[in-house]
């Protein structure tokens, strides 16, 4: 469960850093054709991310009683949800470039919305290195908070 969880982080990151770049470049029908199928990656990636991490919290690792006792964990299935939120904005624009042309005005806050999702990304990251090493876990004390 743990390499399928983190097959998903990859593909969604590499996905927003297709979508990164490509929303730099110049806009064609062919850039929104792209942009479009990235975004349908990250879309997959990110249920397929969130439904693994749901099965490991919920039937696998520490379980949820562990998980739902964690500031880190709480943190980082908060900007997940933030992130998946954010990602609507531009999901609606791409597709709707590729039935009406583009629209050139959306792109500016299309680029921003990128840059938090990918700052958001990082902060994941931060709090999923914290809360492996127990850093958060506002559960009792007793015991090994790394078992």
């Amino acid at each position: 469960m743990a390499f399928l969880h983190h097959v998903a982080a990859f593909a969604l990151v590499a996905a927003l850093a297709v979508e990164f770049v490509l929303i730099r470049g110049e806009l064609t029908a062919a850039t929104a054709r792209r942009l479009a199928r990235a975004d349908m990656i990250l879309g997959i990636s990110a249920g397929v991310l969130l439904a693994v991490g749901l099965l490991r919290v919920f039937y696998f690792e520490k379980g949820a009683a562990y998980y739902f006792h964690s500031a880190t964990f709480i943190a980082k299935l908060a900007l997940f949800v933030l992130i998946a939120i954010l990602s609507i904005y531009p999901t609606v624009k791409f597709l709707s470039w590729r039935k009406g042309g583009i629209d050139a005005s959306s792109v500016p806050a299309i680029r921003r919305i990128i840059h938090l999702e990918l700052a958001g990304i990082v902060l994941i990251v931060l709090f999923a290195a914290l809360m492996a090493d127990g850093i958060g876990y506002l559960g009792s004390m007793r015991g090994s908070m790394r078992g």
